[in-house]
């Protein structure tokens, strides 16, 4: 997340440890992707893109331009590295409280509805997991008890304004070092230390092991059965994005697990959908409410190496990061889709205005919602190509999405941005395209 014309700038080492989008190499370039309405009980719409009805678009409304009755309207709140919130580590309970809710304020003043707040940033917890320690973003110790229950205060007060509350969850990522011995010294990864991979100088859960799998699994829906969630909410990391020179040691369980499949990529694509199709089945199954939604690195595939693919040169989710975000909506396993287009509308190597309507013929007739993934981090980016210094260019990307029928909305990266709105794009945003609150939509 964070593209700069030629080399990766700060935003794209934020991106790598937030989990919203690390790196697009293109063409020589490091280029980078990454009150208002409630739904009365917080707990979703009922039964929906998993298994839903083909081309629905909520009420159906506006679908050419016009203003729609019912709209996703989302922020992402970053808690690795204390990216969006809390500001610090270390400030009291009051303190972190005050803060949230002052975001969460923040997002009905834009005329907002739903908060997307990363509550298992690195494999630790916002909220008090039996099977995780308490986040090290909290209190600058992985472990150390924070005094209060963030998530819960979040899904409290997030309804209590009208705000829909997505709960980000990151399956695999364990550290954004990769020494083990600065975990807790209770942490999963400590206690089975065959289960992390140091990559990257990171440390990452290996997918490939179906202990780890369900380990992931067990902790995430710890929360969905705790809290009044509306929706679980997984961005684009799953196998780690490549770094030069290294390779993701994952021999042994390759080794144990890889029989039957015709090569190791195969192998990797298919432990990330079993991840997948087993967290959406295990969510229907504990609360049926509960709405599962992805947030994928914004190519799937290249239309030069699959004719399937986009107009696009750049990384691929399904060759780079072994995750096939296109079968996912196909089968139907998640509910709604939020692909990242950080890039502005007329960038070559991945031009929103290609990618928006590839993603769009995409979840024709899945009963999958598409939302789009603005990249307002790089509004007035002194780092960021030009277009990007022009207050309207997030603007024009909405105008340019609404004439796409089955976009039903837009997520804006990230919560400090939306507050900070450097140049004055969140304003331009909100002052053409969103003049009344609406609702999120419905299945």
């Amino acid at each position: 997340m964070g593209h700069k014309g030629g080399g990766i700038g700060r935003r794209g080492l934020v991106a790598g440890a937030t989990g919203l989008v690390a790196s697009l190499l293109v063409s020589g370039d490091a280029t980078g992707a990454a009150g208002p309405w409630g739904n009365g009980n917080g707990t979703g719409h009922g039964h929906g893109g998993r298994g839903g009805d083909g081309d629905r678009r909520g009420d159906g409304k506006g679908r050419r331009g016009g203003l729609r009755a019912e709209e996703f309207r989302g922020m992402w709140v970053a808690t690795v590295t204390n990216r969006d919130w809390p500001s610090r580590t270390g400030l009291s309970a009051a303190e972190q409280r005050a803060e949230l809710t002052a975001l969460l304020d923040q997002a009905v003043k834009r005329r907002l509805n739903v908060v997307i707040l990363q509550v298992r940033p690195t494999a630790d917890a916002l909220w008090p997991s039996p099977y995780e320690p308490w986040a090290q973003c909290l209190t600058g110790v992985q472990g150390r008890d924070p005094g209060w229950d963030p998530l819960g205060t979040a899904v409290a007060e997030a309804h209590r304004r009208g705000l829909q509350l997505h709960a980000w969850f990151n399956p695999y990522r364990v550290a954004v070092h990769a020494d083990p011995s600065r975990l807790a010294a209770d942490h999963p990864a400590r206690r089975n230390p065959d289960w992390a991979v140091p990559y990257g100088g990171k440390l990452y859960y290996n997918p490939g092991l179906p202990q780890v799998r369900r380990f992931v699994q067990d902790a995430m829906l710890d929360a969905v059965r705790r809290y009044d969630l509306d929706a679980v909410h997984f961005d684009d990391y799953f196998y780690p994005y490549p770094v030069a020179g290294q390779v993701f040691d994952d021999d042994a369980a390759y080794e144990a697990h890889g029989g039957g499949f015709p090569d190791r990529a195969t192998w990797r694509r298919n432990n990330i959908d079993l991840l997948v199709r087993e967290m959406s089945a295990r969510i229907r199954a504990v609360k049926p409410g509960v709405k599962f939604g992805i947030s994928p690195f914004g190519i799937w595939r290249n239309a030069t190496t699959d004719p399937l693919g986009s107009d696009t040169r750049g990384l691929q989710t399904y060759d780079d990061l072994h995750a096939d975000t296109r079968k996912w909506i196909k089968e139907r396993w998640i509910d709604y889709v939020v692909p990242q287009l950080y890039w502005h509308i007329g960038f070559g190597a991945a031009d929103y205005a290609a990618l928006v309507p590839w993603w769009n013929d995409v979840v024709r007739g899945t009963g999958v919602h598409l939302y789009v993934g603005e990249g307002l981090y790089r509004a007035g980016d002194p780092a960021a190509p030009a277009p990007w210094q022009d207050p309207a260019e997030l603007s024009r990307h909405l105008t340019f999405a609404a004439d796409h029928d089955q976009v039903l909305g837009h997520a804006f990266f990230g919560a400090r941005d939306v507050v900070a709105d450097r140049i004055g794009a969140m304003a331009r945003v909100v002052a053409d395209h969103y003049p009344t609150p609406v609702r999120p939509p419905g299945w």
